[in-house]
């Protein structure tokens, strides 16, 4: 492959690169180069929006270049704001530490390990604080707090909108894009990635390497995923995620739920193959194959099993085989709390809009209403034409 094409496929579907006249620049050399990624361990489960950064590492690594994978366990407990238009929930320290190891478990589902150095970002940035060292001239913490003002780090967006609406920002929050770049000169990276709400944390890596007497990082955004809802970004907060954790048959059935339009970003950042070959496909097949890849990719083996019970749920309108239980220790409950309690849906609010709108059945009989209703008996509790559980008393 030639230099030319091997850039052309580091690029495909990336949004901004800063610059890519430095990067040519990098590969022209031959040098293997030190990609970084930084994630909050926040939750416990990656989903397919953190794989479209995860899988242009891939293609990275296939090309001899190593990933550094930074878990912030330090910032984490802080909280990125990007994108947020409130501060983020708290998150205990011992929470970080089990959601970073299933982190790890899943990330290397994707990454080759032989070609990734793991480091947490509380090695270099816990020092940072030490007290007796905090305002000698040179050090870390002087560099990176007085060489940046207030309005500085007020100029991004996401903290404009919040103070145009009065939600209130924390002085942390503020700090967050500092600690963030400074994980660049930890590890002094080459490259970046991000999605596109984090360029103002990218760039500030880029600065602060700068300031430390290092080479600047590329900075690469890529776009972020679309939920199935088909318009906010891919949460599990929103309920619109597709986990990689999630079972095969729920994996298949939630890729087959996305709009025909969404399919093609899921093909452009999830998938290697040519788009134009693929639009030839007749909608529905295309749909098809790229749930079979996306499933086959988290469950080898198992995706062919989840498309012939995908094909036999819609085709004779029949339930499945088995179902995931959900136990009940009350006798009576209301359908909307059940509904938010099994999670088959986000929230309270959400589950009443599911029943208004005609989405949920018990039994295969579809509800009119919010009621209580008795759990004398196992009963199946059904949300749209995928989500199932069984509803016993315990």
């Amino acid at each position: 492959m030639s230099l030319k094409e091997e850039i052309q496929l580091f690029l495909r579907g990336v949004k901004e690169v800063k610059t890519e006249k430095e990067l040519v620049q990098k590969l022209s050399s031959e040098k293997k180069l030190r990609i970084k990624l930084g994630v909050d361990p926040t939750s416990p489960d990656l989903h397919l929006g953190h794989t479209v950064v995860l899988n242009k590492l891939r293609i990275f690594q296939k090309f001899g270049h190593k990933v550094i994978f930074i878990i912030g366990d330090f910032t984490a407990l802080i909280g990125d704001p990007s994108g947020r238009n409130e501060t983020r929930p708290k998150i205990s320290r011992e929470q970080v530490e089990a959601n970073t190891q299933t982190y790890l478990d899943q990330v290397f589902k994707i990454l080759d390990p032989n070609l990734t150095e793991v480091h947490k970002n509380s090695t270099w940035l816990a020092p940072i604080f030490d007290m007796s060292k905090l305002l000698d001239e040179g050090s870390a913490f002087s560099i990176l707090f007085q060489g940046y003002t207030v309005q500085q780090l007020l100029q991004r967006e996401d903290f404009n909108q919040r103070l145009k609406i009065g939600s209130p920002i924390t002085f942390l929050e503020m700090m967050y894009p500092l600690f963030q770049g400074y994980d660049s000169v930890a590890v002094r990276a080459d490259v970046e990635l991000g999605g596109t709400d984090q360029l103002f944390n990218l760039l500030m890596g880029r600065e602060l390497q700068r300031n430390f007497n290092q080479e600047p990082q590329i900075v690469m955004t890529l776009p972020l995923l679309i939920g199935t809802d088909g318009i906010k970004k891919m949460s599990k907060s929103y309920g619109n995620a597709i986990a990689l954790n999630d079972p095969a048959n729920e994996m298949f059935g939630k890729i087959m739920s996305i709009s025909d339009e969404l399919m093609w970003q899921y093909y452009e950042l999830l998938t290697a193959k040519d788009l134009a070959e693929v639009k030839k496909l007749h909608p529905k097949q295309a749909k098809l194959n790229l749930s079979v890849e996306i499933t086959n990719l988290y469950h080898p083996g198992k995706a062919e099993a989840a498309r012939e019970e995908f094909e036999k749920l819609f085709s004779n309108r029949t339930l499945p085989e088995s179902f995931e239980e959900f136990g009940v220790t009350k006798s009576n409950i209301l359908i909307s709390h059940l509904l938010f309690e099994s999670g088959l849906s986000p929230s309270k609010k959400e589950s009443k809009r599911l029943i208004e709108n005609g989405g949920v059945r018990i039994d295969n009989t579809q509800v009119l209403e919010d009621k209580e209703i008795e759990i004398a008996k196992p009963f199946i509790l059904q949300v749209g034409k995928r989500k199932f559980k069984k509803i016993v008393r315990v």
